[in-house]
């Protein structure tokens, strides 16, 4: 790699000159800019900006940490922080917990030896004590998808009970009156608070909430799958489903071929999410979309802002969601 000072040899100037050219720091005539820049070109030389960048206390990157990048809402929300962080002049370091605490406590500490300057976490359950501890250091950190319990941290959140609403009542317009609620892990607020959508718009329509309607999931496909056979077990089983997430429902929609039930004509199914996906699957799946651009740009705003002052109180943005109507719901004839 060649050095600064053959650099300015090349070019006839001082290595002064040839730091402030790179860091743009001082007025320097066009001409020896320009001498500057063409020796730099052919020496091929390469500031190093991590040095120079640590030096001014910041290193423009990055951390995020997902639960599990194998599953398309998170990658969806992973390109969309990546995006908005690139247009901010960022670049951003990927860590996959895998829903395990330990490998998230392993990726955190990779992140901070690299010097990030502040960390988007998707904890992989509703308590983090490694994110605990980097709020307690002060390390500016921006919470997604989860609202973690008895911790002071930024966080951006779709609006989940919102979306529960949304997709029962959808149902219950349609004149279904047995409607099955797939749900996802018990101890994640997402999938808490859909159900409590889902609840709520049953009581407002004067519908029993019927506790064996309600089949645990995983959000992956094979726990969809899985919940839909056992919700057909029943002696009167649902006319309609809501799957608290899309791979859920995608995994519904096996199930519901298998048992030879027509989608919609005789069960309608709603997801949640709209990942890419859900317009591809057969039918096209009816959901419920969480603004993932919206997210990841809220997301990477309040760490900058967090970051440029830590002293700011924590803040919590909830992103509206809205019905996607598809081909997986019609009216009840």
């Amino acid at each position: 790699m060649p050095t600064i000072r053959e650099v300015a040899a090349r070019a006839g100037v001082s290595p002064t000159t040839v730091s402030h050219v790179i860091n743009n720091t001082r007025f320097v005539s066009p001409e020896a800019r320009e001498r500057v820049l063409q020796a730099m070109e052919e020496l091929g030389y390469r500031p190093n900006v991590l040095a120079r960048s640590l030096r001014r206390g910041e290193t423009r990157t990055l951390g995020l940490i997902l639960p599990d990048s194998a599953n398309p809402f998170f990658a969806e929300i992973a390109r969309a922080i990546e995006d908005a962080a690139f247009h901010e002049g960022y670049n951003v370091i990927l860590g996959n917990s895998e829903n395990e605490l330990e490998k998230e406590r392993l990726y955190v500490d990779v992140l901070i030896t690299k010097q990030v300057d502040g960390l988007i976490f998707v904890a992989a359950g509703d308590r983090s004590q490694s994110l605990e501890d980097l709020v307690g250091r002060g390390v500016p950190v921006v919470v997604v998808d989860r609202q973690l319990i008895a911790l002071e941290v930024d966080t951006v959140l779709a609006d989940n009970l919102q979306g529960g609403l949304l997709a029962t009542r959808h149902l219950i317009r349609l004149g279904h009156r047995r409607l099955g609620c797939i749900t996802g892990p018990s101890h994640l607020t997402p999938s808490a608070q859909r159900v409590i959508g889902y609840r709520q718009a049953l009581v407002e329509a004067g519908l029993p909430v019927d506790e064996d309607l309600i089949v645990r999931g995983d959000f992956s496909p094979r726990s969809g799958y899985l919940a839909t056979r056992r919700l057909f077990t029943l002696a009167h089983p649902p006319t309609a489903i809501f799957a608290c997430n899309d791979m859920m429902a995608i995994g519904a929609l096996r199930a519901l071929a298998e048992l030879g039930r027509r989608v919609p004509e005789e069960v309608a199914v709603v997801g949640f999410d709209d990942i890419e996906l859900a317009s591809y699957t057969t039918p096209p799946l009816t959901t419920v979309r969480q603004d993932k651009v919206a997210l990841g740009r809220a997301a990477v705003q309040l760490l900058l802002e967090r970051i440029a002052d830590r002293r700011l109180p924590a803040r919590r943005q909830v992103i509206p969601t809205t019905l996607i109507e598809r081909e997986t719901t019609r009216r009840v004839a």
